[in-house]
């Protein structure tokens, strides 16, 4: 699905999708966001009650977490968002969508009446 670390491909390389015209801007980014800083918040908090280390050791530990856990989870987010547009049919997956709809009323059409027959 991606051409490079957060670059969308213009087309489904499996299928021949379009995918050029998603719209996840920065909402990716937010998740991100959200997420990590709940993690890493709750982890800071229980290791500082629990062991009260010295400032400059949570700061070698909660720096590259955050920045670790940030950099793993922007890509599978941005994918899943994308995949959410295609699947409800946002942002110029519509037409996409209205085929798909399409093609499984007439698959669901097509099979009640092969059994009616």
């Amino acid at each position: 699905m991606f051409r490079a670390f957060l670059k969308v491909a213009d087309t489904c390389p499996h299928c021949g999708e379009e995918l050029y015209h998603h719209r996840a801007d920065d909402f990716p980014a937010y998740c991100v966001i959200v997420v990590v800083g709940h993690v890493i918040v709750t982890l800071a908090l229980v290791v500082e009650t629990e062991f009260a280390p010295p400032l400059w050791l949570q700061a070698a530990i909660w720096v590259p977490a955050t920045f670790g856990l940030s950099l793993a989870l922007l890509q599978p987010f941005k994918g899943a968002i994308v995949a959410i547009q295609w699947a409800a049919g946002m942002h110029g997956f519509e037409r996409a969508k209205r085929a798909r709809d399409a093609a499984a009323s007439a698959g669901l059409a097509g099979g009640a009446g092969a059994k009616a027959a």
